[in-house]
């Protein structure tokens, strides 16, 4: 058996597999800013270095473009590098249309409002508080389900439909939001805040702490996605 095999047995041990061994490496690399933006990603040159076959760097490519992190074309995957100018644009839309399913609740004084949708969505959450995650990116999913569903429990479909929409085109770089404990339980605290806020009725003061909220991940995410370029810069990458 090959010190690699012993690396993989032990991950199969620990319930990781292979792909997620890869999955996980890269990852971390590229929002470390420790590829050039646009350089190829090559699977022979991965699998070698990780001492892994070519079929669990597949897959992991194929999750990191998923993820947003890298794209492909004919001749293969790239990295993708943050245009930070556009994603300031994208959340100044993605506040607005946030605010408008909230201030639409408001103007109908919650008549109609989907509070079943809305209080199964803060149960979830009253759980993550007990138990909370550790820091991953992929958490950018579970605090994308809270802000649709907040939204759609407003009663505008084509609302959910524009904000599912900017959701899917700044995840990439959203995730750079979740990747320390503080922040896990900080919007934790701060969903369910905004949701009992709804509940109750204080509709203004959920417009309110929903607008800080949105602010606050996005002067973490800014932050962190440049420091990214910055290091690009450093290592002479970029």
């Amino acid at each position: 058996m090959t010190a690699a095999d012993d690396r993989a047995s032990a991950t199969g041990r620990r319930g990781r597999s292979r792909t997620d061994v890869v999955y996980e490496h890269l990852r971390e690399q590229l929002m470390n800013g420790r590829y050039a933006p646009r350089s190829r990603l090559r699977e022979d040159a991965i699998a070698h270095e990780l001492q892994v076959s070519r079929t669990p760097v597949r897959t992991a490519l194929f999750m990191l473009r998923a993820d947003g992190l890298i794209d492909n074309d004919e001749y293969g995957y790239r990295v993708v590098l943050p245009d930070l100018h556009h994603l300031a644009e994208l959340y100044e839309l993605r506040v607005t249309i946030e605010m408008r399913g909230v201030q639409r609740t408001v103007e109908r004084e919650l008549a109609g409002y989907d509070f079943a949708l809305l209080g199964a969505e803060l149960d979830r959450w009253r759980e993550l508080r007990r138990s909370p995650p550790s820091p991953t990116p992929q958490f950018v999913m579970d605090d994308e389900r809270f802000h649709v569903t907040l939204c759609r429990a407003a009663g505008n479909e084509a609302l959910v439909e524009a904000l599912e929409s900017v959701n899917h085109r700044i995840r990439a770089v959203r995730m750079y939001d979740y990747v320390t404990e503080d922040r896990i339980t900080a919007t934790i605290d701060e969903h369910l805040a905004i949701g009992d806020l709804v509940v109750a009725g204080h509709l203004e003061q959920a417009k309110t702490a929903l607008g800080e909220h949105i602010g606050e991940s996005m002067d973490t995410v800014m932050a962190r996605a440049t420091r990214a370029i910055t290091n690009m810069v450093t290592r002479g990458v970029l």
